[in-house]
């Protein structure tokens, strides 16, 4: 238990507080949809219910009008975002999210289990999302790759647990009704994912019956899990 709440308060310093600080310079930033997400989201059944997990800004929240999805993020400022956008969402915790079980026949969490800082905490996730989906339903996870290059060519990452720097621009200084000092730079928490590494943390939730599919996209890996009927 101590240390789940170590974990807890190692990432609300430097996962939720950032988040809640760069909400609109952050949200201006995220408009485009990857497109195996968007691919996967307009190719689910028509009227499905879907919980998107860490929805962020909410920028997949209105892809497919003929989903009934509903949002939820740690982030009340990137919520209210959503919510201004006439977004059905709410505050929550990925890791103890605020719905009945085999709700959903459609899960997703983009860009959000990488920030856990331990395996526990991960795994934890990963067992919420199966746990609210329907049985025979399927849960789409997507985090950062260790194997990213940059432009050389070179591994960009030495390390697979890092602070990755977000440098507020000018013109987003002004947030929370606070003058921030302009060239702030905040640290966000991410812990890089290697080949396998996501499938084999699926691997340990024992509402998992299978791994659909996996793939890599714009330095991202992605899996594809379906839940036991």
């Amino acid at each position: 238990m101590e240390e789940q709440e170590m974990g807890a308060k190692f990432e609300q310093k430097y996962v939720t507080n950032v988040y809640d600080a760069i909400a609109p310079h952050f949200s201006h930033t995220r408009y485009k949809a990857w497109p195996f997400v968007e691919h996967f989201l307009k190719n689910q059944p028509k009227w499905s219910i879907v919980a998107d997990a860490g929805c962020g800004n909410g920028k997949y929240l209105g892809i497919n009008p003929d989903l009934n999805m509903i949002g939820s993020d740690i982030s009340e400022s990137l919520i209210n975002i959503c919510k201004n956008r006439g977004f059905e969402c709410m505050v929550s915790d990925c890791t103890n999210l605020p719905y009945r079980s085999n709700s959903f026949d459609v899960v997703i969490s983009i860009a959000v289990v990488h920030h856990f800082s331990t395996v526990e905490r991960r795994i934890q996730s990963l067992k919420e999302l199966l746990r609210i989906t329907k049985p025979g339903g399927k849960v789409l996870a997507y985090v950062w790759a260790f194997e990213q290059v940059d432009k050389k060519g070179e591994q960009r990452y030495k390390e697979q647990d890092v602070f990755v720097p977000w440098h507020l621009q000018k013109q987003y200084k002004k947030l929370n009704q606070e003058e921030l000092p302009p060239g702030l730079v905040f640290d966000r928490y991410y812990h890089m994912f290697k080949q396998g590494e996501l499938e084999n943390l699926f691997k340990k939730c024992e509402e998992m019956n299978s791994i659909v599919e996996t793939a890599f996209e714009k330095d991202n890996w992605i899996v594809v899990v379906d839940k036991k009927q």
